[in-house]
């Protein structure tokens, strides 16, 4: 009877000191903070927004090609160099003689964050160079400089190092 009473006194232990309970509110539980650990996630990271004219966007491609082909025809390359002072430069040469635009808008879009966006009016210093004091970060960026008439764009790396942008279709 002894032995009776031992085992028994073991099985009343009281329910939260048990093992097999835990483990079992664990498993859901988990489960739980696993999904609420991917709803942040998600929430912070959110794709961009489709743009209400997409299709108009769509069809603004053909007038874009245009742009680039015009660019390609006046044969228009650009320098982007950083200067010491830590301001960039932009040097621009063409096949064509053509009269430099007074300013001209240079647009750089991260690939993956929209809210790094960079766009820069660079004002003309003389002799096809133009110049902006805002500050372009280093890194991989798809760059995009156009006055109303041509249109250069390509992915580039920016860095200590002058990187070339010419029309290319």
């Amino acid at each position: 009877m002894n032995h009776d009473s031992s085992a028994r006194a073991s099985d009343t232990k009281p329910w939260y000191r048990q093992f097999w309970p835990w483990f079992v509110i664990a498993l859901p539980a988990t489960a739980v903070i696993a999904g609420l650990t991917t709803l942040t996630i998600a929430i912070k990271n959110a794709d961009d927004v489709v743009a209400d004219n997409w299709y108009r966007e769509g069809r603004a491609i053909n007038r874009s090609l245009e742009a680039e082909q015009r660019a390609r025809q006046y044969g228009i390359r650009a320098v982007l160099a950083m200067q010491p002072r830590g301001d960039w430069i932009v040097r621009l040469q063409s096949d064509t003689p053509l009269p430099w635009p007074e300013t001209l808008e240079l647009t750089l879009r991260h690939p993956t964050q929209a809210d790094k966006d960079i766009l820069a009016h660079l004002s003309h210093r003389g002799n096809g160079e133009y110049g902006t004091s805002d500050t372009l970060l280093p890194g991989d960026w798809h760059l995009v400089l156009r006055d109303t008439h041509w249109r250069l764009q390509q992915r580039v790396v920016l860095g200590d190092q002058p990187v070339e942008v010419s029309a290319t279709l």
